[in-house]
């Protein structure tokens, strides 16, 4: 499987990208490549690609699928294809706080931690819809990782999520609202990009 292999705070310095946003609490003591360089429209564009993919971990192929469903949907196409990649189910266990970071989050997915609907899930990228309740697995709800994360990893739990502490699940109330995603990421540029 392919997948990023670079220092996540060098990637992050590099995109200027706030370590915060994919759920590491560490910063970089290395100051910003200020280059003077004049940015072109194309490599501003570039850029927006690449972080949209870094912070969901998510690889060209895939990145330009969900670029085309976005494309066919009603609605803004750029909004579209945010909904898209905060529905996988990966970014849903770590919005709900089973993992501290979208990577581990996706290792608990696969490992067959989780599931949708009181079945096993082991796809990180499943795609959740409203209505969909994500738990952990009930012959995994002892695992110390889990358990761990959940009592020290106090994430603020978006609004189109509904979280039962005692069962270990979370609800998917709707799809999420632009401003309700904080990822910063201009997506507008990105469907220029593909525009193209």
């Amino acid at each position: 499987m392919a997948r990023y292999k670079d220092p996540v705070l060098k990637r992050c310095r590099s995109l200027g990208i706030d370590p915060t946003y994919l759920g590491y609490n560490k910063k970089s003591k290395k100051n910003p490549n200020n280059s003077r360089r004049k940015v072109s429209e194309y490599g501003l564009q570039l850029r927006e690609k690449q972080k949209a993919k870094f912070v969901y971990g998510v690889l060209e192929r895939q990145f330009r699928g969900y670029f085309e469903m976005a494309n066919s949907k009603k609605g803004i196409t750029g909004e579209n294809l945010l909904q898209i990649l905060e529905s996988r189910l990966d970014n849903v266990v770590f919005r709900l706080g089973f993992g501290t970071t979208r990577p581990q989050a996706r290792l608990l997915v696969t490992h067959g931690n989780i599931e949708v609907n009181g079945k096993k899930v082991d796809i990180a990228s499943y795609l959740v819809k409203p209505g969909d309740v994500v738990a952990v697995r009930e012959i995994r709800k002892d695992n110390k990782i889990i358990k761990t994360n959940f009592e020290n990893n106090k994430v603020t739990l978006p609004e189109w999520l509904k979280l039962d502490e005692k069962k270990l699940s979370g609800k998917v109330v709707r799809l999420p609202a632009r401003e309700e995603i904080d990822v910063p990421v201009e997506e507008h540029l990105i469907v220029e990009l593909y525009s193209k």
